[in-house]
């Protein structure tokens, strides 16, 4: 177990389980005899949730994460030679990759039982422009063990994760260039037509670098495009979604209306039903009160009869 290993682990649970897991595994490097590592995992700070839902979408869909990182920069290359237009295109297709990014990872932590608010969505958000507009804030992101939200205001980026070695996978080194040979001088050329060589060689040498931050703009840009046609889809999606369970709420409504209107029905057939009882109850009692009472009457009737009877004889 080490520091790298452990801080994966932390930084992948939500952050309710943060806490307990860090001294789980506190405890087991102090009962390996590791009070150095002990101490530096006890150092390991809670990430809050805005900050849990970006390490989350790295681990989840981290190429496109190294996709928004470089076009970040591409767009940052491409400023100093792109029209107004241009840049202003631009510009409308990163805000609609990173509100698409977004929606990934509020779609990721509800999946796993927790919601986004509105609030933490935004922190979301800004750190994703964050990592797209300073190359510090890329490369926290993409470690995947920030403990706060990060923000860019045009004078820098505020930055909270662990100091730790990042372990990264080495990529394959880009071809050197070849060397740009030069021109030989003609014989007997001039001063002047030296210095309009060298001013043609370098208009030629600026045109080639336009040319290739150019392609490279409007890679990004199709890049841009495809999220956003990929977002635009889920859009439509969650709109039919939303349509039938709109009907369907508006047919449960109905239901219950319906079922609300029967109950009050029978809630006053129920009470008329008992008001009706108890006028029986009350004539029940008062026909008993007369049965005894002719009863008492006839039984006297009798007894004289037979009185009378007997007095005969």
């Amino acid at each position: 177990m080490d520091l790298d290993e452990v801080a994966d682990e932390l930084y992948e649970v939500p952050p309710e389980e943060f806490i307990a897991l860090r001294s789980e595994r506190q405890d087991a490097a102090k009962t390996d005899g590791d009070r150095a590592l002990a101490k530096e995992i006890g150092a390991l700070p809670k990430p809050s949730a805005a900050a849990w839902v970006c390490n989350l979408l790295v681990r989840e869909h981290r190429e496109e994460i190294e996709n928004l990182v470089e076009l970040g920069t591409l767009l940052r290359e491409a400023q100093e030679n792109l029209a107004g237009d241009q840049l202003r295109a631009l510009d409308v297709q990163r805000r609609q990759l990173v509100s698409a990014l977004t929606r990934q990872a509020r779609a990721l932590a509800n999946d796993r039982g927790h919601p986004v608010s509105t609030a933490v969505a935004t922190q979301v958000e800004d750190t994703l422009r964050a990592a797209m507009a300073d190359p510090e804030a890329g490369e926290a992101l993409l470690s995947g063990r920030l403990t706060s939200p990060m923000s860019y205001s045009g004078m820098g980026t505020t930055v909270t994760r662990p100091a730790l070695t990042l372990v990264k996978p080495a990529r394959p080194e880009a071809p050197p260039k070849p060397a740009r040979q030069k021109s030989p001088e003609p014989s007997g050329e001039t001063a002047a037509d030296r210095r309009r060589r060298e001013q043609e060689e370098r208009r030629r040498a600026a045109e080639e670098k336009r040319q290739r931050e150019l392609a490279a703009a409007r890679a990004a840009a199709e890049e841009a495009s495809a999220a956003l046609e990929e977002a635009s889809a889920a859009l439509e999606e969650h709109r039919r979604q939303a349509e039938e369970l709109t009907a369907r709420h508006a047919e449960l409504q109905s239901r219950v209306d319906e079922l609300a209107d029967q109950l009050a029905a029978a809630e006053r057939e129920t009470a008329e039903a008992a008001s009706t009882l108890k006028r029986e109850e009350r004539r029940r009692t008062a026909a008993e009160h007369e049965v005894a009472e002719a009863t008492e009457a006839r039984d006297r009737a009798l007894a004289r009869v037979a009185q009378l009877e007997e007095g005969g004889h």
